[in-house]
């Protein structure tokens, strides 16, 4: 029991640190109100060392992950047939959510001050792609406001290093080591994060008033009831669509410890061992779950994908702005995939996939970046729980379509 309460402790110790920086600078903020704006300059300061830190991160982990690919014929339809799953699965659990946002809408409870979104260019559409998937000299690159063109670059580096073979072999060890460091570099800064974002929400409940206090209520109610509800419904959907009676019962009989990691650690890649352990006593075969499990730790996260959603739906109700449009909703299902790719490996990631999204839609950095944060950290816990088991159910379901295995 004691050793129990220590690992828990040490799984979530960021996470409690972090709210209760949160919840100490909402207390500064309500006791001392406008007076609060003396500490803002520690808030900026955490959110200046996370921009600054976030361009060469994206760069070196995305180019390193890719050029440590292994490249094999015998693996290629199992690899087409994962994503698939993958991409698919992704994409449910993104209509899922919303679907609960527009059941549930959250835009009466926003109370936050109205702030102008940055100015995005005109021109035509073609223009506005390019100029989304690209930047025109390699300086630009190094802005956050190119981050899906930075994405796609680091793509093509390390594809070109994995396509070097032997002669690659320098730079493919000077992005290992390069992502090495930079996850290191995150890691110190994330240890500000109690202090920055408790400045920063001091800030806001100091000037804004102590309605900002409820205003994650309902967004984390729509997320849990959502998430509760996609976990027990369409996992069992999917395990009957994995192999019927038989796969549904295999996967509630042998999930549970993986479910109990996933919680207990808050990370999908410390559920990949429990994650394989679970998937040999269901009868995956070894080659599938040996490629999907690991892979599907970075690449698969519906749990991310959900919550990817609702912060965006959150702030476009922050911020005054309709959420009903088709293309906003295609944009945001696109974003999606790319978040649930993004994040993956890298240590508190999911900021990457907050930074991507309120770039492309032009909302005030400064402004939206903590909010995305905060939301992100209170529904942190089951959006770990769905990203781990959806690698077992998608390795059942990979099995079904390559091996025709049946339970």
């Amino acid at each position: 029991m004691e050793v129990n309460k220590i690992n828990f402790l040490q799984s979530y110790s960021s996470i409690l640190w972090l709210l209760g920086g949160i919840i100490i600078g909402s207390v500064f903020g309500l006791v001392f109100g406008e007076d609060v704006l003396i500490i803002k300059p520690l808030g900026d300061i955490f959110l200046n060392l996370l921009f600054t830190a976030i361009i060469p991160l994206i760069f070196f982990t995305i180019g390193s992950s890719v050029a440590n690919l292994e490249r094999t014929e015998k693996l290629g339809k199992l690899f087409v047939i994962m994503l698939l799953v993958f991409l698919a699965t992704i994409l449910i659990s993104a209509i899922v959510m919303i679907c609960a946002v527009y059941l549930f809408p959250i835009h009466e409870d926003i109370a936050i001050a109205k702030v102008p979104f940055e100015e995005v260019a005109s021109g035509s559409a073609g223009d506005q792609i390019a100029k989304l998937l690209t930047a025109n000299d390699f300086f630009e690159l190094l802005s956050r406001k190119s981050m899906l063109a930075l994405i796609i670059f680091s793509f093509l580096v390390g594809f070109a290093t994995l396509q070097s073979g032997e002669k690659g072999n320098a730079f493919k060890s000077f992005l290992d080591s390069g992502n090495e460091v930079m996850k290191q570099l995150l890691n110190i800064i994330m240890k500000l994060a109690p202090i920055g974002l408790g400045a920063y929400f001091a800030y806001q409940v100091g000037v804004f008033g102590p309605q900002l206090l409820g205003v994650y209520a309902k967004p984390m109610a729509v997320y849990y009831a959502a998430c509760i509800f996609y976990f027990f419904v369409f996992f069992s959907l999917y395990a009957l669509t994995a192999g019927g009676k038989r796969a549904f019962k295999v996967f509630w009989s042998n999930n549970i410890m993986p479910s109990l990691t996933a919680v207990g650690t808050c990370s999908s890649i410390a559920t990949i061992p429990a994650n394989l352990a679970a998937a040999e006593k269901m009868g995956i075969p070894a080659h599938v779950r040996n490629l999907v499990i690991p892979l599907g730790a970075p690449l698969h996260k519906d749990g991310s994908s959900m919550s990817s959603i609702l912060k965006i739906t959150f702030l476009f109700a922050m911020f005054g702005k309709d959420f009903s449009d088709p293309m906003t909703i295609l944009l945001a299902l696109g974003i999606t995939v790319i978040v649930s790719i993004v994040e993956g490996g890298i240590p508190n990631g999911g900021y990457i996939g907050e930074i991507l999204a309120i770039t492309v839609y032009g909302f005030p950095m400064e402004q939206a970046l903590p909010v995305a944060m905060i939301l992100g950290t209170l529904v942190d816990p089951i959006a770990t729980l769905l990203n781990a088991n959806g690698d077992v159910i998608s390795s059942m379901m990979v099995s079904r379509f390559s091996e025709k295995t049946k339970w």
